[in-house]
C-alpha cells in the first residue's frame, strides 16, 4: 500500500506524518476513479459518489473533505469531487490488486467468476505488494481480469482498448466478446448460461427498437433475445478496418 499520513477518523494524510491508507480510503478512491471514467464532466457529483458507496451524502462529504485535506482529491461543495494525480495513482494501485486477485481466484483457486468480485473486495486491502507481484508473475502478467476489465500496470498505467457494446455494434457481423461491465452475480450467471463470456463469438442478428431488444446468436446456438440494457453491458472488440 502507498504511504499516507494519519487522520483520527480515517487514517489518511495530513501534513508529512506517514501512515497507511485504510480500507475505507482505498474503497472511496477506487470507486471515485471508476465513477470518473463514466462521468459527463470533470467532477463526480457527491450524490452519485454516495450512492456508489452505499452511504448517505453527509457521510460521503465528510470522507471527501478529509481526502481533500490529504491532497488525494479536489472538492467543490457544489461542483463535486475529482482525484488528484496522487489520488489517481493510489486508486489504480487498489484496482490492480482487485483485478489480479479476481483472476487468481478464478484461474488458480477455481472459484466461479460470478462470486470473485466480493472476495477480491475483501482481500485487496490485506495483500502485500510482494505477494501481488508474485501472483502477477504466476498468472503470466495478464492484461485483463475474468470479466475483461483491464488490469493497471505496476507503474500505474491503465490501457482501455476501444470497445463497442451489443446495443450499437454492426449487425450480421461476428464479434468477439471482450468485456462484461456488470459485476452482479446474477447477471454474470446469465451471461455464462448464454455463452457470452469474454472470448466467445457473438453476432447481432437484428435490433428491435420497439421492444428495446436485440436478437443475438452465440456461436452455433439458437438465436436469443437480449434487452437493450443488458446488451449495453456486454462489450465486443472494435471492428477492424477492412
Amino acid at each position: 500500500m502507498l504511504g499516507l499520513t494519519s487522520d483520527n477518523r480515517f487514517g489518511i494524510a495530513k501534513g508529512n506524518e506517514p501512515a497507511m491508507a485504510t480500507s475505507t480510503v482505498e474503497n472511496y478512491l477506487k470507486q471515485l476513479y471508476l465513477q470518473q471514467r463514466s462521468a459527463e464532466g470533470d467532477k463526480v457529483p457527491m450524490g452519485r459518489l454516495a450512492s456508489a458507496m452505499g452511504v448517505v451524502p453527509g457521510t460521503a462529504t465528510s470522507m471527501v473533505k478529509a481526502l481533500a485535506d490529504s491532497g488525494l482529491v479536489e472538492y467543490e461543495p457544489r461542483g463535486g469531487v475529482s482525484l488528484t494525480r496522487s489520488g489517481e495513482q493510489l486508486a489504480l494501485h487498489v484496482l490492480r490488486r482487485h483485478r489480479l486477485l479476481e483472476l487468481f481466484l478464478v484461474k488458480i483457486l477455481g472459484l466461479d467468476w460470478s462470486v470473485v468480485h466480493d472476495e477480491a473486495d475483501a482481500l485487496e486491502h490485506a495483500i502485500s505488494d510482494v505477494v501481488l507481484e508474485r501472483i502477477d508473475a504466476l498468472l503470466g502478467h495478464p492484461t485483463a481480469d475474468p470479466h475483461g476489465d483491464p488490469i493497471p500496470t505496476a507503474k500505474g498505467h491503465l490501457h482501455e482498448p476501444r470497445r463497442m457494446n451489443l446495443a450499437e455494434c454492426p449487425i450480421d457481423t461476428p464479434q468477439q466478446v471482450a468485456r462484461v461491465l456488470d459485476q452482479d452475480a446474477e447477471f454474470l450467471q446469465f451471461v455464462e448460461r448464454n455463452g457470452l463470456m469474454p472470448g466467445s463469438t457473438v453476432t447481432v442478428v437484428k435490433r428491435e427498437p420497439a421492444a428495446e431488444a436485440v436478437r443475438i446468436r452465440v456461436g452455433k446456438r439458437e438465436e436469443v433475445s437480449l434487452g437493450m440494457v443488458a446488451a449495453a453491458k456486454i462489450l465486443v472488440e472494435w471492428p477492424k478496418p477492412r
